[in-house]
């Protein structure tokens, strides 16, 4: 297609390991240089000249999905002390209003936070974490203005509504509060490389240039964040890294003491903790791939005084758990779907929550209390909207206390889902979760879209979005790709996703393709791909792989300069992340990612129409990954199908803020789609 935007390239020689590559556009990374921001802006033109003719589509798609959305609504308020707190919106309005109530939902309300106000003048704005006092009286929050995710902490008495002088800036929005009701702990980030890497501790009153610098994690491959249990006995500091944890615990009562490192970090031991009464609980993966369940006493943290309390499982992955004084509850992962299991801690009554539909994602909620025998938790399905549950864990009754309000006359029954198994190249069984509405025919006849994602262990559960209405009322087919890299049978289809093995991922998703066409879902002449960051990763490996499966791929904010970016420190998220793609000083992850890297693997051959979507102040993939690809497959494709780039100027990895505003955005995408299709309204 002619017309689109011009741009320099710039050769430039990158080696490493006695090889040479060559990146033209290497030189849009400079965020600075006037000619890169005419470039993303010229692109922008280009894209909406290109989808002029589909303005009307698109204001339809948006007001139609929005149309659907509830306006004045509630969340389900959780009691926390003699609160009960919740966040409800008001029609027409971008942003939650944060609010509670003290004893009663009938008491008079509170409000703590109005984003809306907060919001006025800024084109993004986040509100991230909220964290109220020991004393319920002092909320902290933090705000970004960027969507860079460099957040200001703000602090407010809520007793008079007062706005409190101390403020903190340049920080992750990760912070809790000790029990002194004035000390607030908080991480901070490098601002460079964005990686979290010291915990500070604030005093209400101080300056915080005063601040103490409380733990600074020096190891660059890990990093940390703060929190208080639920027990509110023990403020922790977690360092992370994709393979290992390690915590440190003091006493939220003597927030001035120092911290005590439960148990040193080990390479390849992941573990979570939470206290009760007078013991540690340990979620662990030492002699367990699947993780298994331990206790010890407090006071003893050592490996040699853990007691087994729920054992390792081959066949079933402990995925999350939550204590209550008298029982255990496990979220546990078993072919591949979300069980949740009930044990008393005495006498029998062991039992599983029971789930009909053949494919869904379920949840625990929101648990608070352990003196209680209500256990809340969520579930959804392609079919049926979030719906949050409390469940009596003795009688055994299960209240539903709300479902996602639908509007525009959506009814669950006129909608079919399925779980599919296509076989991959080596053998395995790749599920695919799969809606459409009924009367539907596998006649090849019917366009389709494939998602997928694949990585960090994250598995895409069969969740409801009312968005995709919009595709599946015209007579699209959604499916979901449940690919290695993800989590969904435990930690070995993780491991088969990753590193040396990352390419199954790309593998098993063309398989998924294949078998919906080979099994009259759809054609290839039908079928679209979506995806973002990772999952674009995916997207631009496939599509070099395979570029005739597809007719059309949306790639959202894709990590797609794989190695020029893995082999750079000074770029966010990178040193963590060694272990999910390997480290590129290395000769043998150099080759590997080299071979499917997707910017370094352009051709010049035809490739599907393709929209690509990046945020000018994205802190996990930078911008210019996405500008140059989309720039070096302008120069070297051989076909004249679409290439879009669209750059939100104002916003970062999550896109646009405000819950209308990113309506806008889904609606462009499944536009880009639908006009490929050949359907206009």
């Amino acid at each position: 297609m002619r017309g689109y935007p011009l741009v320099k390239a710039v050769p430039k020689e990158l080696k490493k390991h006695g090889h040479v590559r060559i990146d033209s556009y290497y030189w849009l990374r400079e965020r600075e240089d006037p000619e890169v921001m005419d470039y993303l802006k010229r692109e922008n033109e280009y894209m909406r000249a290109v989808m002029a003719h589909t303005e009307a589509l698109e204001k339809t798609l948006f007001q139609e999905i929005k149309g659907r959305i509830k306006q004045t609504d509630m969340s389900v308020p959780y009691r926390l002390d003699d609160y009960f707190y919740y966040t409800r919106y008001e029609e027409g309005k971008e942003y939650p209003i944060y609010a509670r109530k003290k004893g009663s939902l009938d008491a008079p309300e509170e409000i703590m936070i109005d984003a809306n106000v907060l919001a006025e003048g800024h084109e993004f704005f986040s509100v991230d974490t909220r964290t109220v006092s020991f004393g319920q009286d002092i909320l902290a929050y933090a705000v970004d203005t960027k969507g860079r995710r460099i957040y200001t902490i703000h602090f407010k008495n809520l007793n008079t509504g007062e706005l409190l002088k101390d403020i903190i800036t340049d920080v992750t929005g990760n912070m809790d509060w000790a029990n002194d009701n004035k000390t607030l702990f908080y991480s901070k980030q490098d601002l460079t490389t964005l990686r979290s890497y010291q915990i500070y501790r604030h005093v209400l009153g101080t300056e915080s240039s005063e601040d103490q610098l409380v733990y600074e994690e020096t190891d660059d491959t890990f990093s940390i964040f703060v929190f208080k249990t639920k027990s509110k006995k023990y403020m922790m500091i977690v360092s992370t890294q994709t393979l290992s944890h390690e915590y440190r615990y003091l006493d939220a009562n003597d927030p001035n003491g120092d911290f005590r490192v439960f148990l040193t970090r080990e390479r390849e031991h992941e573990y979570q903790i939470v206290h009760f009464q007078d013991k540690f609980f340990i979620r662990t993966n030492d002699q367990a791939k699947n993780f298994r369940l331990m206790a010890t006493p407090i006071e003893k943290t050592g490996k040699e005084h853990w007691q087994q309390v729920i054992p390792h499982r081959n066949d079933v992955f402990l995925e999350n758990f939550e204590i209550f004084k008298d029982h255990l509850v496990l979220e546990e992962r078993k072919g591949g779907l979300i069980h949740i299991r009930v044990i008393p801690w005495a006498g029998s009554g062991e039992h599983s929550l029971e789930f009909d539909e053949p494919a869904y994602h379920a949840h625990i909620s929101i648990n608070l209390e352990f003196d209680t025998p209500i256990l809340r938790f969520g579930y959804t399905s392609m079919t049926t909207p979030n719906s949050i549950y409390d469940y009596n864990m003795v009688t055994r009754d299960r209240v539903l206390l709300k479902q996602e309000e639908i509007l525009g006359g959506f009814d669950s029954q006129n909608y079919i889902t399925e779980r599919l198994h296509a076989p991959a190249e080596d053998g395995t069984e790749i599920p695919i979760s799969i809606v459409y509405r009924k009367g539907f025919k596998k006649d090849g006849q019917r366009p389709l879209v494939l998602y997928g994602y694949g990585s960090y262990g994250l598995s895409m559960d069969a969740s409801f979005n009312s968005p995709r209405l919009s595709l599946i009322d015209r007579g699209f087919t959604f499916a979901i790709a449940h690919i290695r890299g993800g989590e969904e049978f435990g930690r070995q289809w993780y491991e088969d996703g990753r590193l040396l093995k990352k390419k199954n991922s790309f593998t098993d998703f063309i398989a998924c393709g294949d078998y919906l066409v080979r099994e009259g879902y759809t054609s290839r002449e039908k079928m679209y791909a979506m995806g973002g960051s990772a999952g674009g990763l995916l997207m631009g490996a496939v599509i070099n792989m395979r570029h005739d499966l597809f007719k059309g791929v949306v790639a959202q904010v894709p990590f797609v300069d794989v190695i020029t970016t893995m082999l750079d420190e000074t770029i966010p998220l990178t040193t963590s992340e060694y272990d999910e793609w390997g480290d590129p000083n290395k000769k043998e992850y150099y080759d590997y990612m080299l071979s499917y890297s997707p910017y370094d693997n352009v051709e010049a051959k035809h490739y599907p129409h393709l929209l690509v979507t990046t945020g000018l102040n994205d802190s996990q993939v930078q911008y210019w990954e996405p500008a140059k690809w989309v720039a070096k497959l302008r120069a070297m494709k051989t076909d004249q199908n679409r290439l879009l780039l669209k750059t939100n100027m104002d916003a970062g990895h999550g896109g646009a803020s405000g819950r209308f505003k990113r309506f806008g955005e889904i609606a462009f995408h499944y536009t880009f789609i639908l006009d490929l299709a050949g359907i206009k309204g």
